[in-house]
């Protein structure tokens, strides 16, 4: 029976699109005994719903600048709509699932980024309580995290998804984490036909956005997975989660979607 832990990192609005069969494959793998930590993102619903009440979004290098207004509304779709949203998916696949905040028993430690006079409540990761995500994953749970973190003084910050993930994984001591995208892989162009590329290294990837090879909207994806090689994790894997038994396979065996390794 496996025990191996492994951190799957994925955007609120591509979980919320994903087959029945995606969360079929978690709960197989949950019952091999693989122990799953998924950290969601959810800036697409996030800028809805800031639309919605009139609230301007202003991005600073891709960060979302948050005063406090716009925090409340960047914890309510976080930590209110989108966590519960994957946790009832999880469980009516008939998975174990359990929600958090990284709010929630400090779990997320954050310290302003270094331009917060410029963007406002955004932070950094400065711990990660593991002790709360073993104990939940003790307990036969799947931890779903919302990236917001929390100071010693309850200022509350929004982190960016991938940035969490990363420090979540590091301080698991997990090496390999997963993203999961609507794409099967970093995509290349072979003899006139695209073909998943197997393998690329993050000097490779700058190569490629330079050229143009990878460009468009697979730009910020290969981006944000770069993001989350950071501290002991050593390779990021893309998959897509859509095909029905590519998210296991890449759990389970590998050669499914595109590692990407450091330089």
């Amino acid at each position: 029976m496996a025990q191996e832990r492994f951190v799957m990192k994925c955007g609120g609005s591509t979980l919320a699109a994903l087959p029945d069969s995606f969360f079929e494959d978690l709960r197989r793998l949950q019952e091999e005994g693989w122990r799953p930590v998924i950290v969601h993102g959810g800036g697409p619903a996030i800028s809805e719903m800031l639309g919605r009440l009139g609230i301007e979004s202003e991005f600073v290098n891709g960060l979302r600048k948050t005063d406090e207004a716009t925090l409340d509304v960047v914890e309510m779709v976080l930590a209110g709509r989108i966590n519960k949203e994957i946790v009832r998916r999880i469980q009516s696949s008939g998975a174990k699932a359990l929600g958090l905040s990284g709010t929630d028993g400090m779990l997320i430690r954050a310290v302003p980024v270094a331009n917060a006079d410029e963007i406002g409540f955004v932070g950094d990761v400065a711990g990660v309580n593991t002790a709360i995500i073993e104990g939940v994953m003790a307990m036969g749970y799947i931890p779903v995290i919302a990236p917001i973190g929390i100071d010693g003084r309850g200022q509350r910050y929004n982190i960016n998804a991938d940035t969490a993930a990363g420090a979540v994984a590091s301080e698991l001591g997990v090496d390999r984490m997963i993203v999961v995208t609507d794409v099967p892989g970093i995509l290349r162009t072979v003899d006139g036909e695209k073909r998943v590329l197997p393998q690329v290294t993050t000097a490779e990837i700058d190569g490629m956005i330079a050229s143009g090879e990878i460009y468009g909207g697979m730009i910020p994806k290969v981006k944000s997975a770069v993001q989350c090689l950071q501290g002991r994790v050593r390779e990021v894997v893309i998959v897509g989660g859509s095909e029905p038994g590519a998210f296991a396979r890449a759990v389970r065996e590998g050669g499914v979607g595109t590692r990407i390794v450091k330089s």
